[in-house]
């Protein structure tokens, strides 16, 4: 199977930042990563997530998990 039917889950890290009037680099600082970290995801380039940042992440926009992921599905 090619790797990309493995990963169908879009992280919407463009979205809720800029709805909070953030920039993504707020956020990674608050959460304690590096902006490529939260950039990598934003940009549907990354294949995992810790539950830790996704928590960290959601405290700092104050959303849900289901706010930030999406299924891409066919």
């Amino acid at each position: 199977m090619p790797p990309d039917e493995d990963y169908r889950i879009a992280v919407r890290l463009d979205r809720l930042p800029a709805d909070r009037e953030m920039t993504l680099a707020q956020p990674a600082t608050r959460v304690g990563v590096m902006v490529v970290n939260l950039s990598v995801r934003k940009n549907g380039r990354a294949k995992a997530i810790r539950f830790s940042t996704l928590s960290a992440i959601c405290r700092e926009l104050d959303c849900r998990p289901g706010d930030l992921l999406s299924f891409e599905g066919p």
